[in-house]
């Protein structure tokens, strides 16, 4: 049975967030970047920002497909099934942070990175975590139980934030509770290190509210198929992305909105946005019958995780192999598209990179190679 264009909008939507995602994560060169393409430094929000939460929404939508074959499959299978997708996805996050295994050292050779070093939260390990913890709600639970679960979440952690930060701004970055949880459980030496110091915007407490980002977007997905097909769903949906945008900015005077942090009125403001979105890309597509650019996002949604794996494992080698005293990667940059001008260039760089990516995927799709796990 050929999909309907409704579900094609869910394609597209995962589509469209593994393109801006590797347009934000790949800049030629990331201090020339134009500000929408940065995240913001602090409580605030750019559009760089609903990138990653998109990601985890899109999960949940696909979730939203997979739990109806699971339905007559008994809870031992559907555990297995759970459990090692889980297992995969951290896995190949971990071993992604830890890719190439070496290093150029200062005698011009190759070193091991070492084990102690490696940085164990991320990206797909958050994606893992919370594809777990909203597959095994929605397994057990009602919807109305999983969604009053997961805005309890967003409270559990705001009130944890407030509650063990001693004299100290429960927002700050070195001294929140999430910050001191996973410095005491990894040490800093597992940590991420890009904003200077030992902290990690992927860290253990903050992923508890990230699971609500996943178990709304399967309560979307779901939605969709149902209700999709008409004007009332339809509203509906675009009625309760307003609803949460408004209720984010209220809270956003109490409990600030923070990527970083993933605090609670920056899952209210995601989620709402994407609910929006993903509206209009259902208006679009099923009612307005406009398909003209459906296929090119559709190419890296039907290969998100391969996709997606393959922009950072080759960002990964363009910035480990060496052209004279500079990475590939800036000699690039510096020797071709900085002549586009600094900020243009960095544009164009990404733009490049996201086409090559997009390339590799459009091959898969001709064989009919779709890699699932």
């Amino acid at each position: 049975m050929q999909p309907t264009s409704r579900f094609t909008a869910l394609d597209v939507f995962r589509g469209m967030t593994v393109c801006f995602m590797i347009i934000v994560n790949t800049p030629g060169n990331g201090d020339t970047s134009y500000a929408p393409l940065n995240h913001a430094r602090w409580h605030g929000f750019t559009p760089t920002d609903l990138v990653f939460p998109s990601f985890m929404f899109a999960v949940g939508n696909a979730m939203s497909f997979v739990m109806k074959k699971w339905m007559n499959m008994s809870d031992a299978a559907v555990l297995g099934k759970i459990f090692k997708r889980t297992i995969i996805i951290f896995l190949l996050g971990y071993l992604m942070y830890w890719f190439p295994f070496v290093h150029w050292n200062e005698n011009g050779g190759l070193s091991g990175n070492p084990i102690s070093h490696t940085r164990i939260m991320g990206v797909l390990q958050r994606i893992a975590l919370g594809y777990c913890a909203a597959a095994l709600m929605v397994r057990y639970l009602k919807l109305n139980t999983v969604l009053t679960l997961s805005v309890s979440f967003l409270f559990i952690y705001w009130l944890i934030l407030r509650m063990f930060s001693g004299d100290t701004d429960p927002y700050d970055m070195l001294t929140n509770a999430g910050t001191r949880l996973d410095l005491w459980v990894f040490g800093p030496n597992h940590l991420y290190h890009g904003e200077g110091v030992a902290f990690d915007p992927e860290g253990l407490l903050s992923t508890l509210p990230a699971i609500a980002n996943v178990t709304f977007g399967y309560a979307a997905g779901k939605w969709i198929q149902e209700k999709g097909n008409s004007y009332e769903g339809l509203t509906k949906l675009l009625l309760m992305g307003v609803t949460l945008i408004f209720l984010a900015l209220c809270w956003n005077n109490f409990f600030p909105i923070n990527k970083k942090l993933w605090t609670g009125s920056f899952v209210f403001l995601t989620v709402g946005i994407d609910c929006v979105l993903l509206s209009a890309l259902v208006y679009v597509i099923n009612f307005l019958q406009i398909k003209q650019f459906n296929y090119f996002f559709e190419v890296f949604g039907k290969n998100p995780l391969f996709i997606y794996l393959v922009s950072e494992l080759g960002a990964t080698l363009l910035w480990f192999i060496p052209i004279g005293d500079k990475p590939l990667y800036q000699w690039l940059f510096q020797n071709i598209f900085s002549h586009a001008g600094m900020y243009f260039g960095s544009f164009l760089f990404a733009i490049t990179f996201m086409l090559f990516c997009w390339l590799v995927g459009y091959v898969l799709d001709r064989k009919k190679i779709y890699v699932r796990v």
